[in-house]
């Protein structure tokens, strides 16, 4: 065998050996993100299929349990539509009533098996209201931080 060829094989190996470790290494690249309302609806098109979806948390539907750390809850959107889901692993430390939670993972049965789950808070993500801005008290306050320099 040539000394090209050898090389070209080698690159070869190496680009393949590349693919497969990014397509085995992150299985949120070929997720899809639904909605409560699909995952009820179609859950046996979403099958083995890496999923992403978010809602409220539903007040009281929380079980903890630390000693085998697992966790049990339920989400819902605007419409009621609800998700059970359960998530081995540890509870996020903002995780009570009026958080939106993210979660990642698979649809099995009815149930959500989350891999991850993120929370955030809604009011975080509101906008103030443009009206109540108020250019006097911002102007005084870059004032008082540049003086502080």
């Amino acid at each position: 065998m040539s000394k090209n060829t050898k090389v070209i094989l080698a690159g070869c190996a190496i680009f393949l050996s590349i693919i497969i470790l990014l397509v085995t290494a992150t299985p949120a690249s070929s997720g899809s993100e639904i909605s409560l309302l699909e995952a009820r609806v179609n859950a046996d098109q979403y099958k083995d299929r890496y999923l992403t979806t978010e809602g409220f948390l539903q007040p009281g539907s929380v079980d903890w349990n630390p000693d085998k750390v697992e966790l049990r809850f339920t989400i819902e959107d605007d419409e009621n539509n609800q998700l059970q889901v359960f998530h081995h692993g540890v509870k996020p430390d903002n995780f009570s009533d009026d958080v939106i939670v993210i979660v990642h993972g698979y649809l099995k049965d009815g149930l959500f098996e989350a891999e991850r789950v993120q929370t955030r808070c809604p009011s975080v993500y509101e906008g103030e209201d443009p009206d109540d801005y108020d250019e006097e008290f911002h102007r005084n306050l870059l004032r008082e931080n540049k003086d502080e320099e």
